[in-house]
């Protein structure tokens, strides 16, 4: 249930395109790519940012947009390349850099993904503020950093009044500290907030238990606590 979320700019900058016909162009390209990307088509939604950004080389967002279909294709090395060329365009980018935070993440690179979160975080204009937090609690948590992490969520929750994702983490700090009751307290506010069980600990319970048959690594050790924070 730990799961980065990504940020897609919905914007358009052509600043740098050469002609206005460039820019419609471009424009197009770049917003029938989020179509396809929103249908989940995402080989199609490559091939419009592909085209957007051969009209507008400089362009910021497509390069992020394309960043995160690599992260979709599982490309973390052209993912992070293509999220730290936006940020050559504008080091201020806030969702470039929680973008690249992910994809470190990703990769493992958890003190580096702390890093770019801040960055993001402490932009004043950025506006997902509860969704780095929230991330950068993952991050922390990763790191063995338990009380960071529970700062983190905290701040989260904070910032997003129905953000129910904090609380997964919230529950798996709780527990590794062996504040049992807390932990039990905040699993049952997840899954109160969370709109796929909207309160339902069975089904909640049996989720974990089918997921426990195929996760792997660090997400099958958080479904195990899952499951333990359950029978509290």
């Amino acid at each position: 249930m730990k799961k980065v979320i990504l940020c897609l700019l919905i914007v358009f900058t052509c600043s740098c395109a050469t002609t206005e016909e460039d820019i419609q162009k471009a424009n197009a390209h770049y917003q029938l790519g989020l179509s396809y990307f929103n249908e989940n088509k995402i080989q199609m939604a490559y091939v419009e940012f592909q085209k957007a950004l051969e009209m507008n080389p400089d362009n910021k967002e497509v390069l992020n947009a394309l960043g995160i279909v690599y992260l979709a294709l599982d490309d973390l090395q052209k993912a992070r390349d293509s999220f730290l060329k936006a940020l050559t365009k504008d080091p201020n980018f806030s969702e470039a850099h929680y973008n690249l935070g992910a994809t470190y993440g990703r990769m493992g690179r958890w003190s580096d993904a702390v890093n770019s979160f801040n960055v993001a975080i402490n932009n004043p204009v950025y506006q997902k503020h509860d969704i780095a937090y929230n991330s950068l609690g993952d991050a922390y948590y990763r790191l063995g950093l338990i009380d960071d992490a529970i700062g983190a969520y905290k701040e989260a929750i904070k910032r997003g009044i129905n953000f129910y994702r904090p609380y997964y983490g919230l529950a798996l700090s709780y527990n590794a500290k062996g504040r049992y009751g807390d932990a039990a307290s905040a699993m049952e506010e997840a899954i109160e907030r969370d709109p796929f069980f909207r309160g339902d600990k069975d089904k909640a319970i049996k989720y974990f238990k089918d997921r426990n048959l195929k996760a792997q690594d660090e997400e099958a050790k958080d479904v195990a606590d899952y499951l333990e924070i359950l029978n509290y």
